[in-house]
């Protein structure tokens, strides 16, 4: 019989091992985008609709999958999530044509939108505020910025060795795994004091971010003054305004706003999370893309030679959660994002005739050791001064603002490469040069995007939030209170 001491830190590592597969599920599609593409016959403007679905309804869903979890049951949230995701991931892998795969991602995306939350949730309720909390989190954190990284890696093993389909098939045992070990590990737990669910909140805010995503993505196509393109602006700009009155009155909100007026740090964090996917998601993409289109490289190659990327990360992810306990969020925080920046305005200067060890390694190893340290803080800025209650939200708030970061991020910086490329073949640039200006132009805007989170890390992030948060801990009553 495990006790009850143990028995946490392995309920930690079955909450690590499914969120590993969600994050892992975002990155793993970008190297067998071109196998996809050719065996299912997908149109160049819809490619990336593939990793997009996913984190659309993975980003959008999110806070409803945060509710979920407090008034049902975390642990029962968590086990219909891992049920949706696993069979999202079969059909994903069964898929026979362009509707089905984006079809089947979105499924996988709804999966992970309920069960990411409710596995965080019972994180925070597993572990006390300070140093064990800090130590859960920054594993957390720490599995958010590796997966992104093994991803690519494993991605292009699973292609070039099986095919494609198996970078959704590899995640069926491990989801049925998960859902045998659940009953055993994890203790239910829910927010007593709940009302009821938001759902017209939910669709807005969704159907909000749907549409600037999809505005962003098709304005080269159909030409950004179109009547489409500014309709699918104007029209997510008024759902995000209807968004945010319907919240004001509801008297059980979706987002209750007043959270982000209280909580300064919390605020920031969700920023921070936000230009990070932005960031990081749409630069892998960007960097998959260069090694095979323009360095030729092959899937597996592609993989082996995010090594560097994920072996660096994984080497300094422990340092990182010390780090957090021993200087604080804020300097760990804001070294992490700087060296985002950084390692983005390295990949600037990649080159037609470039090779991976001039263009590319010493980047990777730049971003390796960035990743954990801006995942790890930023996961614990995002809980800092929270109450128990509302641990649904602030983990669904954070994993939102990541996830959708993304999707706005692969469409921003998708739209600035093949736009730029465009132009430049149509002025008589070679192929293989006008893709090179386009990936660089996408690593300037990412570049620009990281320096941003820099910033609001320096400026918007607080001491007092992490004192109230200590407060909390050691005075039940004052938490009673609140």
């Amino acid at each position: 019989m495990i006790d009850s001491g143990r028995k946490k830190w392995f309920a930690l590592a079955l909450i690590l091992a499914v969120q590993f597969m969600t994050i892992l599920d975002i990155a793993i599609v970008n190297v067998a985008l071109p196998s996809i593409q050719l065996d299912l016959g997908f149109a160049q403007e819809n490619l990336q609709w593939v990793i997009s679905a996913y984190a659309l309804v993975f980003g959008g869903f999110l806070l409803l999958g945060g509710r979920s979890a407090d008034l049902l049951g975390r642990r029962r949230v968590f086990m219909f999530g891992t049920i949706v995701f696993t069979v999202g991931s079969l059909l994903c892998g069964l898929a026979w044509s362009e509707a089905s795969l984006i079809g089947a991602r979105a499924l996988q995306g709804l999966g992970a939108a309920t069960l990411t939350p409710a596995a965080l949730s019972i994180l925070v309720a597993m572990f006390a505020e300070g140093r064990e909390r800090n130590i859960a989190l920054g594993a957390w954190g720490a599995v958010g910025g590796v997966g992104a990284a093994a991803g690519v890696l494993l991605g292009g093993i699973l292609t070039d060795f099986l095919s494609w389909e198996w970078i959704f098939f590899v995640n069926v045992p491990v989801g049925v795994a998960a859902l045998i070990l659940t009953p055993f590990l994890l203790s239910e737990s829910l927010d007593k004091h709940g009302q009821g669910f938001d759902v017209p909140g939910a669709v807005l805010i969704t159907s909000g971010l749907v549409l600037v995503v999809l505005g962003i993505t098709q304005g080269q196509s159909w030409g950004w003054t179109s009547g489409k393109t500014i309709a699918a602006f104007v029209a997510s700009a008024i759902l995000h305004v209807a968004f945010l009155a319907w919240e004001r009155r509801q008297r059980d909100p979706l987002v209750p706003l007043s959270i982000f007026a209280r909580l300064q740090t919390l605020t920031a964090a969700n920023i921070v999370g936000f230009v990070l996917g932005t960031a990081l998601f749409a630069m892998f993409l960007m960097l998959t893309l260069y090694m095979q289109q323009v360095l030729g490289l092959s899937p597996l190659e592609t993989g082996v030679g995010y090594l560097a990327v994920a072996g660096t990360a994984i080497i300094w992810a422990n340092v990182a959660a010390a780090a957090v306990t021993r200087v604080g969020v804020k300097p760990a925080l804001v070294f992490g994002m700087s060296m985002m920046t950084v390692g983005l305005l390295y990949f600037t200067q990649v080159s037609v005739d470039g090779t991976y060890w001039k263009d590319l390694f010493p980047g990777f190893l730049i971003i390796g050791l960035g990743m954990p340290f801006a995942f790890v803080p930023v996961t614990i800025a995002a809980v800092a001064g929270t109450r128990p209650d509302e641990a649904g939200l602030a983990s669904g708030l954070i994993n939102t603002s990541q996830q959708i970061g993304g999707a706005v991020g692969i469409a921003i910086l998708s739209t600035i490469a093949v736009t730029t490329t465009s132009d430049a073949v149509a002025s008589g640039t070679e192929t293989p040069t006008a893709l090179t200006e386009g990936f660089a132009a996408a690593f300037w805007a990412g570049a620009a995007f990281a320096f941003v989170g820099v910033l609001v890390s320096l400026f918007l992030v607080r001491g007092r939030d992490f004192q109230e948060q200590e407060a909390l801990a050691l005075d039940p009553a004052l938490e009673a209170a609140g």
